[in-house]
């Protein structure tokens, strides 16, 4: 009895090879695709907000360095009520110019030193002292007793 083998042709939709052959990556169809993240425009940078602080100078001794405190409100974490929290950093004073109870801004900065990674500034409108008193006011020229 001669077998007649069917033709090649009804075969040729079978596929012998599995995604695991031949180093192939596992199966990729049952997964969905990572959705691509929204491009930003290429080729402008990211601009992120400088950090500043505000505070007043509580030491001046150090050579071209201000200790300032700044003072933030913050909840009690068991009360809920507002209290002061402080902190003290360190600034770079190039010139010196900043006294103890002045009030100055703090621009971040690459790190200057271990504790300097702040550049102190003058803030505008707001002076350390407080503001002289007015000059006593000018006679008028009219004397106060008459001469007789």
């Amino acid at each position: 009895m001669l077998l007649t083998s069917p033709p090649i042709s009804q075969f040729k939709s079978l596929s012998l090879t599995t995604p695991f052959l031949h180093g192939a990556t596992a199966i990729t169809h049952l997964f969905k695709p990572a959705a691509a993240a929204p491009r930003s425009s290429v080729g402008l940078p990211v601009i992120k907000a400088k950090k500043t602080l505000q505070g007043r100078v509580v030491c001046a001794t150090n050579d071209k360095t201000v200790a300032v405190e700044v003072v933030r409100l913050a909840p009690h974490p068991k009360y809920k009520r507002r209290v002061r929290k402080k902190k003290k950093f360190q600034a770079h004073d190039p010139l010196n110019q900043f006294k103890v109870g002045d009030w100055v801004q703090l621009d971040k900065c690459r790190p200057i030193s271990k504790t300097k990674a702040f550049w102190a500034v003058p803030v505008p409108g707001r002076s350390g002292a407080k503001a002289e008193e007015a000059p006593p006011p000018q006679e008028l020229g009219i004397p106060l007793e008459s001469a007789s």
